[in-house]
């Protein structure tokens, strides 16, 4: 019965094994397509966030505000950021950057009105545009002006950078910007994402140590998210890789 109980043992550990190296394989062999589609995932995430937030509190804004003619300043940034807004959800991005000859786009926003909390929120999205439109140094540019104190946005915006960098084959900056967005107002919406994108960056450096660590850290402080889950693969294959 023991030599029983044995032998039905190493067949369960074979198997586990097996399965173990079918998974490595196929991660190994599925990287980049991994990666660009969770880049694709997150940039629409960060993008429907973005837009639902700023619903939500742009009419607010003007209550807030002292003077009339400070109200009237930021009612017509509002109106002016909504006719942009819809043509970046319809993703004609050029119209949405550019206007369409009779109202602005959200660089004559961010130019005009760009002292107010949206016009700010205009480089934001003017920044999202130019990332979708594969112009990563403009989208750089504009993401840094971004300076509301929405921390959930700003961790965001930093988030996108990283994005760019990434694109741009300046993995460093990327991995800076991903820390700096990771530590940002950590969250259960927004943080686990930028973790997971900080380890997948530092496995295309070839930091496999950093990568294990900051997985490792998803998953113990964000345990119940959906990137938890999905990193637990990546942790098995670079343990065993590492050994």
């Amino acid at each position: 019965m023991a030599k029983q109980n044995t032998k039905q043992g190493d067949e369960r550990l074979e198997n586990v094994e097996e399965a173990l190296s079918k998974t490595e394989l196929w991660i190994e062999n599925n990287q980049k397509t991994l990666w660009i589609i969770l880049i694709a995932l997150l940039v629409v995430a960060f993008a429907i966030y973005g837009i639902t937030n700023y619903k939500k509190t742009r009419n607010e804004t003007a209550k807030n505000l002292s003077f009339p003619q400070e109200i009237n300043f930021e009612q017509e940034a509002t109106k002016a950021i909504d006719f942009a807004s819809y043509y970046m959800e319809n993703e004609n991005y050029a119209t949405a950057l550019n206007g369409d000859g009779e109202k602005p786009g959200f660089l004559d926003i961010v130019s005009d009105y760009g002292s107010t909390k949206a016009g700010k929120l205009a480089a934001y999205y003017a920044g999202l545009c130019y990332l979708k439109q594969g112009n990563y140094n403009e989208a750089i540019d504009y993401l840094k002006k971004y300076t509301n104190d929405d921390q959930v946005l700003s961790a965001l915006a930093l988030g996108l950078i990283g994005d760019c960098y990434l694109e741009l084959g300046d993995q460093q900056s990327a991995v800076s910007s991903y820390e700096k967005a990771s530590k940002k107002n950590p969250n259960e919406f927004n943080t686990p994402m930028l973790l997971s994108k900080l380890g997948l960056t530092y496995e295309i450096m070839g930091n496999n140590a950093k990568a294990l660590e900051t997985y490792k850290t998803l998953k113990k402080d964000y345990p119940m998210s959906n990137e938890a889950f999905e990193i637990s693969k990546n942790i098995a294959y670079l343990e065993e890789k590492m050994k």
